[in-house]
């Protein structure tokens, strides 16, 4: 049994769930309204064996300082120890992949991933990896684009992958 930390907090995209454990930051979740986070909870409460308790003081208090200062546009990068238990195998390799080679401001293409981590031919599944992504912004998956220069596909939706490149500089800000 792994029990869990969680909370919400309010961003410029939204509400996002934090998810925490002992060894690190588990889960993080786009537009985490009452009926998002409640379905969260028990998928993670699933996975994990374990039951969540709501608790933003304690394993959550890092995390939430620096998502914070991220949004606040005064942090590049984070510096969290993350618990990886919710992601395995070929998506877990590409993750960590994606979290330890593509800075902020910069994007990398879904083939252009494939080949880093060996598979160059597997560009589909490394879309399949951004979308199980449990960690997004964290570990960015909003980095990752199409080689022809489209935004690809999103979990939190194309409009959150547009701010989140626009608030790294990658794609001009909205007009309105």
């Amino acid at each position: 049994m792994n029990s869990f930390e969680w909370t919400t907090i309010g961003t410029d995209i939204g509400p996002l769930l934090l998810a925490a454990t002992d060894e690190g930051l588990v889960s993080v979740v786009f537009h985490a309204d009452a009926a998002v986070r409640n379905k969260a909870l028990e998928r993670i409460s699933g996975r994990l064996g374990g039951a969540g308790s709501e608790d933003p003081a304690g394993l959550l208090a890092e995390p939430i300082r620096q998502l914070t200062a991220y949004f606040a546009g005064g942090r590049r990068d984070f510096d969290l120890v993350l618990d990886w238990s919710l992601s395995g195998g070929f998506n877990r390799q590409v993750l960590r992949e994606l979290r330890e080679t593509v800075p902020y401001g910069t994007v990398v293409g879904y083939g252009d991933l494939a080949a880093r981590v060996g598979q160059p031919r597997a560009a589909q599944a490394v879309g399949a990896a951004m979308g199980s992504n449990p960690l997004p912004v964290v570990v960015p998956c909003h980095r990752v684009v199409e080689t022809a220069g489209g935004l690809g596909g999103f979990g939190g939706g194309l409009e959150t992958k547009r701010q989140l490149l626009a608030l790294e500089g990658v794609l001009p800000q909205p007009l309105f």
